[in-house]
């Protein structure tokens, strides 16, 4: 790890702080503009012509501009300003199951929003909006309840009842949700700080949207976005220890769902630290129980973009811990370039993962992260460190916002493919699981 030099640390601390407050100013200004905003850009796979964004095979009801989003929230509730249902910061101690209908390509029918996904070049802005938040269940488990010793529920008989039946009860509206997929398998995105509702949901559409909208999408949404720079990240770090709980609870009820086959889970930012820690515990459970934790909880992809982290923490939850048996392929976005990572390394004085690249990590640590016998070469676990320019303002979002790695995503979570370019992903091998993508990437493959 690099060394921090307190004397200049210590100088220049009133100007890093006035930056600081500076920037998260303007990112929490940016964050409650959330009525609507531009579609991520097609990623070059689709642009290039190197992959068919959307299967001929795809069901009528999901050839739509307005989708359905289910999301599951322990925000506190509250009213929009045009009067529909929100969720706001507020901490919640039950989980909300509902659906949302979010509007992609406002005027555009389904042949141009369609005719979209073949291009790279738009001639006007294609805008996502909510258009309405439905929900369903206050639950899932229904009450404020808690497991006792043995694991079992807690509470009165018919308290316990109650919750248990509520439970069947969402699961089924999932299960019919997913008669409706092409592939039984759901698409779960979980956000980071400083994100509202309405722009969970608006991720979550645009990510099922370029994975061919062949997934059951569920968003995922944690009370952050408190606002007040410095104060408003501390309050959204606790809110993400405070979510885990239901998290965790969350993957085990999913995973309960009998015709569900598969999880793919794409997390942002300091939602990496929320799967993270609910995948490790939840891996404690099933070993207790004799049970493999991949097959209980059926998770095909994690992938963590930008993840707001210790290098050292992270180590402890995964690789340590064994947490990376619990999925079959672990995928990792990193970049030098993001800003808001490089704000959470100077506040916390130890380096963020989402910035680690092979060349940063200490010996010991990357000789445990790539001697490792986890069979590397099947792409179990790769970090792939984005060395292009092409970030945006804050360097945090590339993941959606920039065509080359989001075209790595669609390879890894549609298709399944482990990097390399004789798998069909050409990205450029460091050593062990570290790789490198460019702006480039997938021009190869076009040509």
């Amino acid at each position: 790890m690099k060394n921090l030099n307190m004397k200049h640390l210590a100088a220049s601390t009133p100007l890093r702080i006035g930056k600081v407050v500076l920037f998260l100013m303007a990112t929490q200004l940016a964050a409650s503009c959330s009525s609507h905003r531009p579609l991520m850009p097609t990623p070059d796979v689709y642009a290039l012509g190197i992959k068919e964004p959307y299967p001929e095979t795809l069901p009528s009801q999901l050839r739509k501009v307005d989708v359905n989003i289910m999301y599951l929230t322990d925000r506190l509730p509250e009213l929009a300003e045009d009067g529909r249902l929100d969720y706001g910061m507020g901490r919640n101690h039950l989980l909300a199951l509902g659906e949302a209908v979010v509007n992609i390509g406002g005027d555009l029918d389904w042949e141009a929003l369609a005719a979209d996904g073949h291009t790279g070049v738009r001639s006007s802005a294609v805008n996502l909006s909510v258009n309405s938040v439905t929900e369903k269940v206050r639950g899932p488990l229904g009450t404020l309840i808690s497991y006792q010793a043995d694991g079992s529920l807690g509470g009165t008989e018919d308290a316990v009842r109650q919750a248990q039946a509520l439970a069947e009860s969402s699961q089924e509206m999932v299960s019919q949700r997913l008669t409706m997929a092409p592939r039984k398998e759901i698409l779960l995105f979980v956000h980071g700080v400083n994100t509202s509702f309405d722009e969970a949901l608006f991720t979550t559409a645009e990510l099922w949207h370029y994975l061919g909208r062949e997934f059951l999408p569920i968003a995922y949404s944690w009370p952050a976005g408190h606002g007040g720079a410095l104060r408003g990240y501390t309050y959204d770090r606790e809110s993400s220890e405070f979510t885990v709980f239901h998290f965790k609870r969350l993957l085990a009820w999913l995973a309960g769902i009998p015709d569900l086959e598969g999880i793919h889970i794409v997390a942002h930012s300091r939602g990496t630290d929320v799967v993270a820690t609910a995948i490790r515990e939840l891996t404690i459970e099933a070993r207790a129980s004799g049970k493999l934790p991949q097959e209980q909880f059926k998770l095909r992809n994690v992938v963590m973009a930008s993840p707001d982290i210790s290098i050292d923490v992270l180590l402890q939850r995964t690789e340590r811990e064994g947490t990376l048996w619990a999925a079959e392929r672990w995928t990792t976005y990193t970049s030098e370039r993001d800003k808001a990572i490089s704000l959470s390394e100077w506040l916390f004085g130890e380096d963020r993962f989402g910035k680690a690249g092979s060349g940063g990590i200490d010996p010991p640590v990357k000789a445990l992260m790539t001697n490792r016998s986890h069979g590397d070469a099947s792409g179990r676990d790769s970090v792939i460190e984005y060395s292009g320019r092409n970030v945006g303002a804050s360097g945090h979002t590339f993941f959606r916002t920039n065509p080359a790695v989001s075209s790595d995503l669609v390879l890894t979570v549609r298709y399944g493919l482990p990097p390399g370019a004789e798998n069909g992903r050409p990205l450029d091998h460091i050593e062990g699981y570290f790789w490198k993508i460019g702006d480039d990437y997938m021009k190869t493959l076009a040509r």
